[in-house]
């Protein structure tokens, strides 16, 4: 069973936008029950505190429901724990390198590191544009859904 988590800052905007929309893809293909998926953050500016409002909002409007999630920040502990690390950006991407003392087992990437144009997701706490950064995560996690079962 691939354990899955998505990273980003504060685990308040993206990480949790990529959890949710990750979820509804495997419900939708029938794999939910042969993946654990979760979201953290790489900082613990946000410790404790629910989805974003916009973050939120922006998944309703697609049809999914955010949930009860709460902001969570990655230990070392954690690198036993998942199988894969899908950061959101590089400076997510570096600092979970940090953290963990580098990635011996090659389990930290950038999301959009398995589509067609491999970049970041950009902040959408910063721009505004939860839109956009949805479609981002939303190309993403389908990319690499795709690499992991090879459909």
């Amino acid at each position: 069973m691939p354990r899955i988590c998505f990273v980003c800052h504060g685990n308040i905007c993206r990480s949790p936008m990529a959890e949710v929309i990750f979820r509804d893809l495997l419900r939708a293909r029938g794999l939910e029950s042969d993946f654990t998926v979760d979201s953290a953050a790489v900082s613990a500016e946000e410790l404790g505190n629910p989805i974003y409002p916009e973050a939120a909002d922006t998944l309703r409007a697609h049809g999914l429901t955010p949930g009860s999630h709460r902001a969570y920040q990655l230990s070392r502990a954690d690198y036993d724990r998942f199988d894969h690390f899908l950061c959101m950006d590089l400076s997510n991407l570096s600092r979970l390198r940090l953290l963990f003392g580098g990635d011996p087992a090659h389990r930290c990437a950038l999301l959009l590191s398995f589509t067609e144009r491999p970049r970041e997701v950009e902040d959408p706490w910063y721009t505004g544009r939860f839109e956009r950064v949805y479609g981002e995560i939303s190309e993403g996690c389908e990319a690499f859904l795709t690499a992991l079962t090879g459909e």
